[in-house]
């Protein structure tokens, strides 16, 4: 039985960070917890950090900081600062492999910190993308955090990691929306409902809206239009609110005019057919591995907004194309 370790030395070749697995799970009401294990000569502290970064990271280099500290902790592993994690069974097998130089660690991350959140950079952006991200630091320091010491970066290493949000499937029944629309030169309308079947779809899942038509004109609907938005509120440093697109489907149905409809359309919004759009919300990207759109933010009772950086939120919007006879031919509906 073998079980994959991400490993990270620094350049100096004195410190070495292992960790089982960087992708953590929050379920919710907690928060899997981070730690394995650190190989060490001499002083050394292991850190956690959730920051929020909203600018370039080439620009950092000319006294600009575009990165904010949303929650940090740091703990002294060597000499012995007191820390005595609970031991699992990656934590046995690790220093069993590193003998007297290693020293186990675990961070308990709060379940008031926001999920991994990246914005899709261009395709000429270089850096780090913009978005909330959580790393593993160890480093060689005279202590946790003074801002007069000068740490080299061969005598660190750093690991990205992801909390990701998964969301329990005992939620309630869908949302429905419905609509009456009159138009010109007709005195009867078109009644649309749509609805979803739960509240809660996972990614790659299709989703089927059920689509509920009655035409009471003499109008023809010439095809149903169902799109997805997804919608970004920056909530950390501004007001800033994106909405960008990430499906839009054209279904060649018709409904004769006095005449009903009643159809479940499936769509399956994909980051796939989003690759190129800059800004999009994507879950926290690691190196030369796959992520999907972002999870939708779940906001519990009493949390500040303001320290979960981003809002992710997604909508559903159905559009119907109308056209009728007459002399205005086509140009009268919508």
């Amino acid at each position: 039985c073998s079980k994959r370790v991400f490993k990270k030395t620094s350049g100096n070749g004195q410190l070495t960070l292992y960790l089982g697995k960087r992708d953590y799970v929050d379920h919710v009401d907690s928060v899997d917890p981070v730690g394995e294990k650190l190989v060490l000569p001499h002083a050394v502290w292991i850190q956690l950090a959730c920051a929020f970064r909203y600018g370039r990271e080439d620009l950092d280099v000319i006294g600009l900081s575009f990165r904010k500290d949303i929650w940090i902790q740091h703990i002294q592993l060597y000499p012995d600062g007191g820390h005595k994690p609970t031991l699992t069974e990656m934590h046995d097998t690790l220093l069993k492999k590193a003998g007297e130089q290693g020293h186990a660690f675990t961070f308990n991350i709060p379940i008031n910190l926001p999920c991994s959140v990246t914005l899709q950079p261009g395709p000429d952006d270089k850096g780090k993308a913009c978005g909330v991200d959580f790393e593993v630091k160890a480093y060689l320091a005279k202590s946790a955090d003074d801002p007069d010491e000068k740490i080299d970066k061969k005598d660190t290493c750093r690991l990205i990691i992801r909390k990701i949000q998964f969301a329990p499937d005992n939620t309630g029944s869908g949302q429905k929306a419905e609509l009456c629309k009159s138009f010109m030169m007709s005195d009867k309308p078109v009644f649309l409902e749509a609805s979803l079947d739960k509240e809660i779809y996972y990614h790659g899942d299709p989703i089927p809206v059920t689509i509920k038509i009655k035409n009471e004109t003499n109008k023809v609907v010439k095809k149903i239009k169902v799109a997805v938005d997804q919608t970004t509120d920056v909530v950390l440093y501004s007001a800033d609110k994106y909405t960008k697109n990430v499906l839009c489907e054209e279904f060649g149905e018709t409904v004769e005019g006095n005449a009903t409809f009643d159809k479940t359309l499936p769509i399956t919004p994909l980051l796939t057919n989003n690759k190129e759009k800059r800004g999009l919300a994507l879950d926290g990207r690691l190196k030369d591995e796959d992520t999907n759109l972002a999870s939708t933010t779940i906001i519990r009772s009493g949390m500040d907004k303001e320290m979960l950086g981003i809002l992710v939120s997604y909508k559903i919007k159905v559009n119907l194309m109308v056209s009728g006879g007459g002399l205005l031919g086509g140009l009268t509906a919508r």
